[in-house]
């Protein structure tokens, strides 16, 4: 058989673990601040809050749009297994941003409900980050197929360890909220998202260690991974720069940094989610099929490659420039309309 002159299949799990990285990091701090927004002492906070995320917070969607269609298009056999096996969190998950985002725009425009909207909004944005959870918890167990084809049912997804990863992802996006409300807010309205930020912390320093201690027990292939000669100390840099990472989050929600805990937040995230690929590559179907054979054709990846090339600077470009744009403190006087 004639052999690829380009192998594009790393090429395409590079845009595909971006996309995913860049939806879980925008759209989780604005989830964040919805789970954070519930705790907000008056209204006028409440209004402070809404508006920092007002200009941007409908596109960092367009992350989790890439991220599947990528998924779909370039890996079609992990697409057919993932997503049935899945298919009641992405639903929920769908149906919470739906109803979050209708919230989004409806507190505004009828003030006779708002406090209905705001807990829509608040229970909207908790709802929408557990059912990612559960996703990345289904993801992680691996699922269950006979040949090609999902062969589970769709409740195999909702286990103690997918609830544990539901719940820890509650709290992680509730740091990188509190995280990007240190950096927007100032005065008793930073002072509160802190203190929100460190008990964000405090679960997301429990659910990583729960997560990272469970995981190795859940296949066999993970424990070799990190454990085995002389993977144990190639690894070890990992959980030695999470820890330090967690040290410097913790000093700087107790100091009156700004921007260093939104970006040490991300660093988390950034660490976790080496984490986990360092544990499942190179698996796209965990334990079952790897990112080659679940790969589409190359032609249709060389075909699909260049309207993303073409795409992916345009959307990097006006992600940018809106965050430029509305750069800055929010303020009271700056309402959203």
């Amino acid at each position: 058989m004639t052999q690829p002159i380009l192998d594009l299949v790393p090429i395409w799990t590079l845009v595909l673990g971006v996309g995913v990285f860049l939806y879980v990091l925008l759209d989780g701090f604005d989830l964040g601040v919805g789970i954070l927004y519930g705790f907000a002492p008056d209204r006028d906070s409440r209004n402070l809050v809404m508006n920092s995320i007002a200009p941007i917070w409908d596109g960092n969607e367009t992350w989790l749009v890439l991220g599947g269609i990528a998924l779909m298009a370039a890996f079609p056999l992990a697409f057919a297994i993932i997503i049935p096996a899945v298919y009641f969190p992405i639903l929920i998950m769908l149906l919470a941003l739906i109803f979050r985002g209708v919230a989004f725009e409806f507190r505004y425009r009828d003030a006779e409900h708002r406090t209905f909207w705001d807990r829509a909004f608040n229970y909207g944005s908790i709802l929408g980050a557990f059912a990612q959870g559960i996703v990345l918890g289904a993801f992680i167990q691996g699922f269950e197929t006979e040949g090609r084809h999902f062969a589970g049912s769709s409740f195999d997804c909702f286990t103690p360890f997918s609830f544990l990863t539901g719940a820890a992802l509650v709290f992680g996006y509730g740091l990188l909220g509190a995280g990007w409300l240190i950096l927007k807010t100032e005065g008793a309205l930073q002072d509160w998202a802190r203190t929100l930020g460190r008990l964000s912390f405090g679960g997301v320093l429990i659910g990583i260690a729960a997560v990272s201690l469970w995981t190795p027990f859940l296949k066999a292939e993970i424990w070799e991974r990190w454990f085995s000669w002389p993977h144990i100390a190639i690894l070890a840099p990992v959980p030695v720069i999470t820890a330090l990472i967690a040290y410097w989050e913790w000093r700087s929600l107790n100091n009156r940094s700004e921007a260093a805990p939104f970006i040490a937040a991300v660093c988390l995230f950034a660490m976790s989610y080496l984490g986990i690929a360092i544990s499942l590559w190179p698996m796209i179907v965990p334990y079952k099929f790897t990112l080659w054979e679940a790969a589409s054709s190359e032609a249709t990846q060389a075909f699909l490659l260049v309207g993303t090339l073409f795409l992916l600077p345009i959307i990097l470009m006006y992600t940018g420039w809106s965050y430029w744009v509305f750069r800055g403190k929010v303020r009271g006087d700056l309402g959203y309309h």
